[in-house]
């Protein structure tokens, strides 16, 4: 079988591109093999396989990866806060601080914007769509807030899935500016978020470990906001004032190491995506942006 490559519209180049996948060989062995999905079952999706990895990648010896792996993939050290040699491990370095004007935030009270670096697809209609990385593969909102009750709030609502890769900025901020909630922890596996495990079942998404945050805003109504956990990423660390008004663009908090998502979810009516956005997800492609670019506008 031909193998499917990773393919995204990047926003700034305005074109298509393949994804330089971190451990793809062993990403396509555990979600497209026999054996592979035996070993994700018994063991990758185990919380305490995640554990035992960031456990290594806590470990001082593994600042010896830090410079392979900037140059390997190419990052702009000019962006981060602390130089590529200042890091003590490869996890303190994977959630990196960046300088400030790395990731300026896009003006305007009626502007939401993007709540982390990566690879985006939008639904304007999360109930209507056909499917979320191929036809016909999604999951409900009930299934993603764990709660019936609350899903119904948000029933018709617009949904963006963030998709964070290895390489990338790996702290996550708000969208909008307002009055968020305690996050509460919904306990799951920590399955791959790669389009690789998703394109076979999305449903890993609601499956896996998340943290959901509601934000009580002027412009936008509620807002939710979910961290998703995958395989190596066993901690997902809000650092935000709880119950405190926060700004557009402050920082929510960080995920250790690995791939790992954010879900952002508008109530129906309430936000109008930027139409490059939407065009790329209507064709189940991400669309690569940044942290702190425009996501769309209230409506």
């Amino acid at each position: 079988m031909p193998v499917e490559p990773i393919r995204f519209y990047n926003r700034y180049t305005r074109s298509v591109e393949t994804e330089q996948v971190y451990g793809e060989k062993w990403l396509r062995w555990s979600y497209e093999t026999a054996l592979g999905r035996l070993a994700v079952a018994a063991l990758l999706k185990r919380a305490w396989f995640s554990h035992w990895y960031g456990w290594r990648m806590n470990r001082s010896i593994s600042a010896q990866k830090v410079v392979p792996f900037i140059l390997d993939y190419g990052l702009n050290t000019a962006e981060f806060a602390k130089g590529p040699f200042e890091f003590q491990t490869f996890n303190e370095f994977f959630y990196r601080a960046l300088k400030k004007e790395a990731r300026p935030i896009a003006e305007g009270d009626e502007v939401a914007v993007l709540p982390a670096d990566g690879r985006h697809l939008m639904f304007p209609d999360v109930d209507a769509t056909d499917g979320f990385y191929v036809k016909g593969v999604k999951f409900s909102l009930a299934e993603l807030f764990g709660d019936e009750d609350l899903a119904r709030t948000f029933a018709g609502g617009a949904m963006v899935i963030s998709r964070l890769c290895p390489v990338d900025y790996h702290r996550f901020h708000f969208p909008v500016a307002g009055t968020p909630s305690e996050p509460r922890l919904i306990n799951g596996y920590l399955f791959s978020v790669n389009p690789i495990a998703l394109r076979r079942n999305a449903g890993y998404l609601v499956q896996n470990k998340r943290a959901v945050t509601l934000i009580d805003t002027p412009q936008f109504g509620r807002v939710a906001m979910f961290e998703v956990g995958a395989t190596c990423v066993g901690s997902i660390k809000n650092v935000f004032p709880e119950g405190r008004p926060v700004a557009k663009g402050a920082e929510k908090g960080f995920f250790t190491f690995g791939g790992s998502c954010v879900i952002t979810v508008f109530q129906k009516g309430r936000i109008r995506f930027d139409e490059d956005l939407v065009a790329q997800s209507a064709q189940q492609i991400e669309t690569y942006a940044r942290m702190g670019d425009r996501l769309g506008v209230a409506s």
